[in-house]
């Protein structure tokens, strides 16, 4: 197992409500089509971890369920320490003492997304608080300086299969990003551990060619060239391992959204390609 101060990371309360959906205005795709779709917030019944991120008829679509607060404080708290994998518990409303898990971070719109199963989706209602154990930010891994890892609870993070060998890091992932395609959240100081930055998807051939049209919400992908250690931004031979966490989108560069979990600026961390990295099998 790996060496972490995983003893040393504070646990604590974060609360968001579930925030009623955004939208109801035309949205014109990167070749000019106007449309009327589903977006984000709310309860998405349909929608969940480990189904295609790709053909949905919506926008930036969320699985699950969408929290935020109104408070900008608060959300900044909440959008920064609920980490991927945290407990979530319903703490009001007909669902009340459920729980179910942290999946993501969707910045812009600055939601924390979060898994339920399908009979407690049922029991929920637009502004229905729920809790999160806040665990893992601060999260170092003790013999791996370089290396910063973000965003995901020291539970999940010690189930992801991370192996080491020669003083490297081999972490399972589903695909491989070059730097190239990554898009909205480019240069954002504070996307990389309260938010997400996108894939872009117009070139769909492309997308094709690297097996990437196979992505599911909850798989995990490395990130070529990028380096999220302070920020989102491009730097030669920085590897990036992120978490697919909304749905492909009609704007260009703002395609599927990837919350960013380890990073280091160099080629300590490598991936290996393996079908069954999403977070929905590492969760069970």
């Amino acid at each position: 197992m790996l060496n972490t101060n995983k003893e040393h990371v504070v646990k604590w309360s974060v609360q968001g409500k579930i925030h009623h959906p955004i939208g109801g205005n035309y949205r014109i795709s990167h070749d000019g089509k106007p449309m009327i779709l589903p977006a984000t917030g709310g309860i998405s019944y349909n929608v969940s971890v480990g189904d295609s991120v790709f053909n949905w008829a919506g926008d930036h679509v969320e699985p699950g369920v969408s929290i935020r607060n109104e408070n900008s404080s608060e959300n900044a708290a909440l959008m920064t320490f609920a980490c991927i994998g945290n407990e979530a518990k319903i703490v009001s409303g007909d669902a009340k003492g459920k729980k179910g898990y942290v999946t993501g971070m969707h910045g812009g719109i600055d939601h924390v997304l979060i898994y339920f199963d399908e009979e407690t989706l049922e029991d929920l209602a637009i502004d229905d608080k729920i809790m999160v154990k806040a665990y893992g930010q601060g999260l170092k891994l003790n013999n791996y300086e370089n290396v910063h890892i973000m965003n995901i609870d020291p539970n999940l993070f010690e189930k992801l299969n991370i192996k080491e060998e020669n003083g490297k890091l081999k972490v399972n992932v589903v695909g491989i990003v070059p730097a190239y395609l990554m898009g909205s959240g480019i240069g954002s100081k504070s996307a990389a551990t309260d938010g997400d930055y996108d894939i872009m998807t117009a070139d769909m051939e492309e997308i094709k060619r690297l097996g990437l049209d196979k992505l599911r919400f909850g798989d995990l992908v490395l990130l070529q060239d990028c380096d999220n250690t302070y920020g989102v931004g491009y730097l030669k031979g920085a590897v990036s391992i992120g978490i697919v966490v909304h749905s492909d989108c009609v704007k260009s560069g703002h395609g599927p959204g990837v919350t960013v979990i380890m990073t280091c600026k160099d080629d300590t961390i490598e991936g290996i390609i393996d079908e069954n990295a999403n977070i929905k099998n590492y969760m069970k």
